[in-house]
């Protein structure tokens, strides 16, 4: 691939798979729900990996300082090369200021979310855009930014009636090889014609993956991420 993708894990996964060293994102790190600090920190990880926080836990009562000192040590302890804070809670006003002092305090890269990052002098972490959607129209908005890009097969649905149309997303999908290319969009499909209805599944190869990040590339994305599950 042009940028070669960071897999998110867990701490199940990196233990079933001893051969992985780098290129790891380490997955759940999240608030406490007992206590205001974050749980699931990593106890070890190799040096030169990324560090992932979501907000599962909602926030409340928090301390952006505490939060703050647990990651600056464990970046120093684990050698990280950036933070990834996957914050997808809207209008969250402690939410978005805990990111903003991350942000600062931090002595490495920290990406924000696109929900809390627009005013904010980091890298913004995108998520992917859908396989109906031009890649352009996705990446246009933030050029001119750093852009850590969330990688997924994203598979979905489209189903053509007389009231229209509707789209759904699927299951991770493995169809690689099968399918129609599809250049502009970056990803295969295939079609079911009924008697009242046409359904077309879209879903992205390894090849598709490539070439989204070749054009991403052009628009300032440096860094992918995406599940070990769909992407080992």
């Amino acid at each position: 691939m042009a940028i070669r993708p960071f897999l998110a894990m867990t701490g199940a996964e990196m233990r079933n798979s001893p051969g992985i060293s780098q290129g790891i994102c380490w997955m759940a790190c999240h608030f406490s729900p007992y206590a205001t600090r974050l749980s699931n920190l990593p106890p070890g990880l190799p040096p030169g990996n990324l560090l992932m926080v979501d907000d599962i836990t909602p926030i409340h009562g928090h301390r952006a300082d505490v939060i703050a000192a647990q990651l600056e040590d464990a970046v120093k302890r684990l050698g990280c090369t950036g933070i990834l804070l996957d914050f997808q809670r809207p209008d969250s006003e402690d939410t978005a200021a805990l990111a903003a002092h991350l942000v600062k305090a931090l002595p490495c890269p920290v990406a924000v979310s696109d929900v809390y990052a627009r005013n904010l002098d980091c890298p913004i972490f995108l998520s992917a855009p859908a396989c109906h959607e031009p890649p352009e129209d996705c990446f246009t908005p933030w050029q001119g930014r750093e852009i850590w890009l969330e990688l997924s097969k994203s598979p979905e649905l489209i189903t053509l009636t007389a009231q229209g149309a509707r789209i759904d997303p699927l299951p991770c999908l493995d169809a690689d090889g099968a399918g129609f290319r599809e250049d502009r969009l970056h990803c295969h499909y295939k079609t079911d014609i009924a008697e009242e209805s046409a359904a077309f599944t879209l879903w992205r190869s390894r090849e598709d993956l490539d070439a989204l990040l070749q054009t991403g590339e052009k628009y300032g994305v440096t860094t992918a991420v995406g599940l070990y599950q769909e992407l080992r």
